[in-house]
């Protein structure tokens, strides 16, 4: 299956090659608190992925998470809750969805793999904003270039009752809104932040989509925000928003290169939803 001129047959949903990520468990409160606006998204019991507030009553996730892998239906946003800073039985806090509004050209199909990363991109509005002063939203950056250092935050399958924080891991390339990445990624993944580290500040350059398997290593797939947030926005507002949304924005980003650099080949396996 080629994706916008380059091949991104991504496999797997069996584990990668054996490779020291870097990735820890944030098992304590203390280790946690940093990264207290990254949740545990419930989906209805039936299963999870991993959210970010970027507002006190908006999360950004993955649009591929608000359906029903069974069915392929919608998920009722009132089956959905948002544990901010989940670890071992006890949120920071909690809230329950009011809506929930995948990107309008997001298309729900496990077997499309890579072919819908580029939108697989989501806001779920809380029922009552996360007012708790300790909390703080992270700002969106719609910029991140092939050779960068980036860290994800994510719940995913072995480690859904704490955070997981992988401090390092890199961007091998990008196109058209999708980029290829050597974090490591499991099932509850996705919608996971991915943040590019400013000093001290993280700031979320894409949000995980898919995970898969290059040249005997691991992979994710990350949906970029340059265009897809702001079209996102726009539809959520349509939905019914009787404001505008109050995403934190970082100034000063660059649009995206179009061209995908990578010195590592082509993807060759079959795009997993990592949820």
């Amino acid at each position: 299956m080629r994706v916008a001129g380059w091949l991104l047959a991504l496999a797997l949903a069996m584990p990668a090659a054996a490779q020291d990520t870097g990735l820890h468990s944030l098992a304590t409160t203390a280790e946690a608190a940093a990264w207290d606006a990254v949740g545990r998204l419930d989906i209805g019991g039936k299963g999870f992925c991993t959210g970010s507030l970027i507002a006190p009553d908006l999360v950004l996730t993955a649009a591929h998470c608000l359906y029903d892998k069974r069915t392929g239906a919608p998920v009722d946003p009132s089956a959905i809750e948002f544990r901010a800073g989940l670890v071992n039985g006890h949120s920071v806090a909690s809230g329950m969805a009011l809506r929930a509004v995948a990107h309008p050209a997001y298309r729900f199909d496990p077997s499309a793999g890579a072919s819908e990363s580029r939108n697989d991109l989501a806001l779920v509005e809380l029922a009552q904003p996360i007012d708790d002063g300790a909390i703080r939203p992270f700002e969106t950056a719609p910029e991140v270039q092939a050779g960068a250092e980036v860290s994800v935050v994510s719940y995913a399958l072995g480690r859904a009752e704490a955070p997981s924080r992988e401090d390092s891991c890199g961007v091998l390339g990008q196109q058209r809104g999708v980029f290829v990445l050597t974090c490591d990624v499991d099932f509850g993944a996705s919608g996971a932040p991915i943040f590019q580290m400013d000093g001290s500040i993280a700031r979320i350059v894409s949000v995980v989509s898919a995970k898969g398997e290059l040249g005997g290593r691991q992979v994710a797939l990350g949906t970029s925000l340059t265009e897809p947030l702001a079209e996102l926005e726009a539809a959520f507002e349509a939905s019914g928003g009787d404001a505008p949304v109050r995403t934190a924005r970082a100034e000063g980003t660059a649009a995206l290169k179009a061209s995908f650099v990578t010195a590592q080949g082509d993807l060759n396996a079959q795009a997993t939803l990592p949820r």
